[in-house]
């Protein structure tokens, strides 16, 4: 069986870094590790080429080689997986659809003519699948009722991709969230649960990716790496071992709850492995929304204090952010800038809230009416709220554009960077020292030059830079990689006020024009 997987593109997101990747001459952030672990689940008699539509194209060679396709994506990616389903079925091959999107609102991709859909957790659905298939089904829907044991997950086949690429790699050591956040999937998708592959099943997929010759950055994807915080801890006494005696050749960055901060032992041994950094889902400083959201973990002390920990740790924060939680006072945007500030986050992702479909949020708002039919949810921040919310949608829209306007002003970005960088612990791993590549060096001659000298944070930028190197020289290199993501965030918060505005406008005209019908109805 010969069997084309393709990823579909994304469309521009806060987290495409278009304009870092060109720096260093890459493609895309992240790599498809869902397909290429679908890759190892099915029969390693099956032949398989993988293309990553973020990176190319589908080739004519590779549409003529395939017998069938095998396609995966989450809800951001609707638009271009619907397309690509179409295509592959106008060249006659078979298709199959799986991932969070499929899973989630099954009938779309459906509807768009996929011929089998692998439901829900591979472990369990993909068998099915190809029971049937060998079987000469030429149609199914795959689902499974529990959730697999991912101690039985295979080793994903890195060798698929093209490495040279991709700026990270990725690897999942565990799935599900203990925590009951109401506009959450992943509790939906994967459980409450958190169930964790076992040390040396993830070792050995670091073993791959160091025999395939990977010496960059490694991303832990789990939605919440501490989810089972004894698992984990078993995981990083290995880990570190690996890492000293590999030479530390992965730095790794990951995702985790607010109570990290809670544990001393665990972000020392997360630190000693060589993490550098962790995405933290703040949402909102509101409390009264995260009590409404059912973000409990996030009202048990003091925010601030919690990342003032994680950064003195040694581990830079990441933070979600989210306006438009029911009973919002106006104001939040700002409230959210103030807390960014305050807690000197330099990268603060932001978006309006949707309801993702089947999360408690989307039957809470199906069952009151608000839910708006025209779409289904997405994770984006160039997208309008997907309900009706409590208080003026243009209101909300207004306060997103300039707060999300205001993170991302280049003086204010580089404060705050400044500020983290000043007092986060330097790493205690050290690998071996080498040469930067001239990729690299160019890289840092085009922020140099933009940033120190062309634009008018020049003296911030310089006087900044001088204070790293003279107070804390460990995290300057780190801290410079921090510098040069500003070159997607000054073009992507161009994109996210220009959409914003755009769809507010249309939805303003739409109002107008419904308001208007309804005295010309009654003259009549």
């Amino acid at each position: 069986m010969r069997v084309l997987l393709i990823y579909p593109c994304f469309p521009p997101t806060f987290w495409s870094y278009e304009k870092i990747l060109e720096l260093v001459n890459r493609k895309v952030l992240l790599p498809p590790l869902g397909l290429i672990t679908v890759a190892a689940i099915l029969p390693q008699t099956w032949e398989f080429k993988l293309a990553d539509r973020n990176i190319r194209a589908v080739t004519e060679a590779e549409w003529d080689w395939a017998e069938g396709v095998i396609f995966s994506g989450m809800i951001v990616q609707r638009q271009d997986l619907l397309a690509q389903i179409q295509e592959a079925k106008a060249r006659g091959k078979w298709v199959a659809v799986g991932g969070p999107y499929a899973t989630s609102v099954p009938e779309e991709v459906n509807s768009a003519g996929a011929d089998f859909l692998i439901l829900d957790e591979g472990e369990i659905t993909l068998p099915l699948f190809v029971e049937a298939i060998e079987g000469g089904a030429t149609r199914g829907v795959f689902r499974a009722e529990e959730k697999p044991d991912v101690t039985i997950t295979p080793v994903p086949r890195y060798d698929l991709l093209e490495l040279d690429a991709y700026d990270s790699m990725s690897v999942q050591f565990s799935r599900g969230c203990p925590f009951q956040c109401e506009f959450c999937d992943i509790i939906v998708l994967y459980g409450r649960k958190p169930r964790t592959k076992t040390p040396a099943q993830l070792l050995r997929e670091l073993d791959c990716l160091y025999e395939l010759g990977w010496r960059r950055g490694v991303f832990m994807v789990d939605d919440n790496f501490i989810g089972n915080k004894r698992n984990v801890k078993l995981l990083l006494q290995e880990l570190k071992v690996w890492q000293r005696e590999h030479g530390y050749p992965f730095r790794f960055n990951t995702e985790a709850s607010v109570d990290l901060a809670n544990d001393p032992e665990l972000m020392e041994l997360m630190v000693d492995c060589y993490f550098d950094a962790v995405f933290l889902g703040i949402e909102t400083p509101d409390e009264e929304s995260l009590t409404l959201t059912k973000k409990f973990q996030n009202t048990r002390g003091s925010l601030l204090d919690s990342v003032e920990t994680i950064i003195q740790a040694g581990l830079r924060p990441m933070a979600g952010f989210i306006i438009g939680f029911d009973g919002e006072d106006s104001g939040a945007g700002e409230r959210i800038v103030r807390f960014a500030e305050a807690a000197a986050i330099p990268t603060t992702t932001f978006a309006m809230l949707q309801a993702l479909p089947h999360t408690a949020l989307w039957h809470r708002l199906q069952r009151e009416g608000r839910l708006l039919d025209a779409s289904k949810g997405n994770i984006n921040q160039t997208t309008l709220m997907n309900f009706v919310p409590t208080r003026p949608l243009e209101e909300i829209a207004q306060e997103y554009i300039e707060a999300f306007w205001r993170l991302y002003d280049p003086h204010l970005y580089l404060d705050r960077n400044y500020r983290c960088f000043r007092k986060l612990a330097p790493p205690r791993c050290r690998p071996p020292a080498k040469l930067p590549s001239f990729t690299d060096l160019k890289a840092l001659a085009i922020v140099l030059w933009r940033q120190g000298i062309k634009r008018d944070t020049r003296w911030r930028f310089w006087r900044h830079l001088a204070g790293i190197l003279r107070h804390n020289p460990g995290v300057a290199e780190h801290y410079l990689t921090l510098c040069a993501h500003q070159e997607h965030f000054l073009a992507y918060r161009e994109i996210v006020r220009r959409e914003i505005q755009q769809q507010v406008d249309e939805y303003l005209a739409q109002r107008r024009e419904e308001e208007e019908k309804v005295p010309a109805a009654l003259s009549r």
